[in-house]
């Protein structure tokens, strides 16, 4: 039976496939006697090989996508798998117990679970826990005839159907065969949409349901344009959704002469357009896509795609790739931004009542021991690799003045470590912030006489003004880039860069927001960073509009409108 769902347009595109569900499948099981205790063994066996299988095929596939070192985890996975000593234990339980292979499992892998997390002193003892708990749920899959998503595994054109994808999962998705996804929750500011958009995946978020509507194989329409979603089309509605992509592809080849146009206004003003990244691989889609440079590089992504810490030299490389990737243009990295729905498997994080209030970001680097240690590991790689090409830097979650100058204090005797070491740092590093917090947003005249420049993250920084958590659907009504509050916080933001003689800039989604652009243009925000996928799109907009005009359209947003749906409506008249 047709079914239809209204979700949120999260990364442009069109696809009609089939649904594949990356669902946990129910693995309980009973404890059973048996009697023939060989078969149990056989089957043991069987689940063992198929996972060593599994494993080594979603190891190729991590390597392609993550590079070798991401990768290492599942060699610790297959290395559980092959230990003859644990192989053992099972089978003795078996046969001493008379119990099925499920229940033997269970038993042998919980104790070593338990002797492993008992560890405090060996801290690479403790993570092989976690290597452990994955490896059984694996052979427990497989013991039970249930599928285990592995979204690497895919070898067919298909529409992920998810509750929510988490980052390690987005970047085992092969676009040659994943044509879209949907999701219950998320927005267009979640991680998985920033994902989407980086990997050119068409995107359906906030379903609410589609999980419990949908089966695996069911063929599904999904329209990340209009954010809707048909379960079972007719054949007549799927052709409506391929004709829908068709148009949007035509449009893409359409901006895509842009590619290496200026980014000029039709009465001649320049801005420059950007994009954010997550890791080294997408640069080739920055340029690919005609960015005038990098204006978030999000380095969390190196630290959450790795077992360990990121040592100096590997995050040098790193940053290094970017910034030879960039040509010369400039590249904005934000330093570490751990903390709120971005965790770490060997870092422990406090459980806190409102973590995207606490202990995370610029606070974690700041913080005397392990926080400040991976800080100034980074800083030294960044410093290393500014001879590489045109570094700035950027620090997140600044509330304070005070914060500002600690981080930059740092950044300095860092510096100074590696010149006295006779290491070439390059001159004319940029330092600025990421304004996401309200406070900062307000004491901007006072940011920009330190500061190089500024950022606004808009993501946040609307969260955080409206006092409205951007992935609950019930208050994501108080989610609203175009509210005239927020503009004058923008403003603010703008003017005092300006007022200075410094430069700012927005990496949160609304400067991608074809809705927000004429007004941004208008406030007079000099660097747009968005997704890749966003730049043409917004470059040919740009070239449509006047500066002048979009500047007394602004104006009015800022002085008369007194809702999102006035400025919505200004928008309207001044660009139709």
């Amino acid at each position: 039976m047709t079914t239809m769902l209204k979700g949120i347009a999260a990364s442009s595109g069109v696809a009609v496939a089939k649904a594949y569900l990356l669902v946990q499948p129910d693995l309980s099981f009973e404890t059973v006697t048996v009697e023939n205790t060989e078969k149990e063994e056989a089957r043991l066996d069987a689940a063992f090989a198929t996972s060593q299988n599994e494993l080594q095929l979603i190891k190729d596939k991590a390597v392609q996508s993550l590079g070798e070192e991401a990768a290492a985890v599942f060699d610790a996975h297959m290395m559980v798998l092959s230990d003859p000593d644990m192989t053992a234990q099972i089978k003795a339980v078996i046969n001493d117990k008379k119990v099925n292979a499920e229940a033997a499992l269970k038993e042998v892998t919980d104790m070593f679970i338990a002797i492993f997390e008992g560890m405090d002193d060996n801290k690479y003892m403790q993570e092989r826990a976690a290597d452990i708990k994955d490896v059984t749920k694996r052979v427990l899959a497989n013991l039970l005839g249930v599928k285990l998503p592995s979204p690497a595994l895919i070898n067919e054109e298909v529409i992920i159907v998810a509750d929510d994808l988490t980052p390690s999962e987005t970047a085992q998705l092969d676009k040659k065969f994943v044509k879209a996804f949907v999701t219950n929750i998320g927005g267009k500011t979640s991680h998985s949409a920033i994902m989407a958009n980086t990997l050119e995946i068409p995107a359906v978020l906030g379903t609410k349901n589609i999980t419990e509507l949908v089966k695996d194989g069911q063929l599904i329409a999904a329209s990340g344009l209009t954010g809707e979603v048909i379960i079972d089309p007719t054949e007549e509605q799927a052709a409506e959704f391929v004709e829908a992509g068709k148009a949007y592809a035509a449009k893409k080849a359409e901006w895509a002469e842009l590619k290496d146009a200026e980014t000029i206004t039709a009465d001649g003003k320049h801005f420059e357009l950007a994009a954010n990244i997550g890791a080294p691989k997408d640069v080739e889609g920055v340029n690919d896509n005609g960015a005038e440079a990098v204006g978030l590089y999000r380095t969390e992504f190196l630290y959450m795609e790795s077992d360990h810490f990121p040592t100096e030299d590997e995050q040098y490389e790193a940053y290094k790739a970017v910034l030879e990737g960039m040509n010369g243009k400039p590249v904005v990295v934000r330093t570490m931004d751990i903390g709120g729905d971005k965790t770490l498997p060997y870092f422990e994080l406090p459980q806190e009542m409102n973590p995207f209030l606490g202990w995370r970001a610029l606070r974690i680097s700041l913080t005397q021991g392990a926080g400040e240690d991976m800080f100034r590991t980074q800083l030294r790689a960044l410093l290393r690799a500014s001879v590489h090409g045109r570094l700035r830097i950027m620090f997140p979650m600044v509330a304070l003045v005070t914060e500002f100058r600690a981080a930059k204090a740092i950044y300095e005797e860092e510096k100074a470590k590696l010149i006295a070491e006779g290491v070439k740092v390059a001159e004319g590093i940029e330092v600025g912030i990421m304004v996401e917090i309200p406070a900062a947003a307000v004491l901007a005249d006072q940011f920009a006489k330190e500061v190089d420049f500024f950022s606004i993250g808009t993501n946040d920084l609307i969260q955080y003004s409206m006092a409205s958590d951007r992935m609950n659907e019930k208050v994501s009504y108080l989610y609203q880039p175009y509210n005239p509050s927020l503009l004058r916080l923008i403003n603010h933001v703008v003017k005092s860069a300006h007022a200075e003689g410094k430069w700012a800039g927005m990496c949160g989604a609304m400067a991608g927001d074809q809705k927000a652009v004429p007004l941004l243009m208008g406030i007079g925000l000099d660097e747009f960073s968005m997704s890749a996928t966003s730049v043409l799109e917004t470059r040919s907009l740009m070239k449509r509009l006047d500066s002048t005009k979009m500047e007394e359209l602004a104006n009015k947003a800022l002085t008369e409108a007194a809702t999102m749906e006035e400025v919505l409506s200004l928008v309207d008249e001044y660009t139709k």
